[in-house]
């Protein structure tokens, strides 16, 4: 399966009632479980056929705490007003990186002016990195990812100020 084989399917699966779907075949195995509104996917090579699984250990349920007064809670600080943004989001499942390779400079810093088709980073998916490209031209404002960290289908990456 391609990678955008896969995505079509999360696709689908999101789309329909289902909640969880599983393919297996001699190469790949395929689990896909949708949690509220977030669909995380998993794919591993498919295990020996008498493959040992160990019980999950179940934790003690709490200990009861003693009764305390609730503190006053500070008031959260106000949101940046965001409606105005573009956000960038990923195409794909994979690993998100800032730039080519860790010696140099990422594609784009806070402040960046982009245009359409601009590199903005990479996506790693399946050993094959994926250039992502802007679609807005404008301003970067916010890197909502941090360097080499997983992300989901769909999850906002920047956030742009349009020209």
């Amino acid at each position: 399966m391609t990678t955008k084989d896969i995505q079509q399917l999360i696709d689908f699966i999101s789309q329909s009632g289902l909640d969880e779907v599983n393919i297996e075949t001699s190469d790949l195995k395929i689990s896909v479980k949708r949690y509220g509104s977030s669909v995380p996917a998993t794919s591993a090579p498919a295990p020996p056929a008498a493959a040992y699984v160990a019980p999950t250990p179940v934790a003690p349920p709490p200990a009861a705490t003693p009764n305390v007064a609730p503190t006053a809670t500070p008031p959260a600080a106000p949101k940046a007003d965001t409606s105005n943004y573009v956000t960038i989001k990923s195409p794909m499942i994979g690993t998100f990186y800032r730039s080519s390779n860790p010696e140099t400079p990422s594609f784009v810093e806070i402040g960046d002016n982009v245009t359409e088709g601009k590199v903005v980073c990479i996506i790693e998916a399946m050993k094959l990195f994926n250039e992502i490209e802007s679609e807005v031209s404008g301003r970067i404002v916010k890197v909502l990812v941090e360097n080499a960290t997983p992300v989901e289908y769909d999850q906002p990456l920047f956030l742009v100020e349009p020209i």
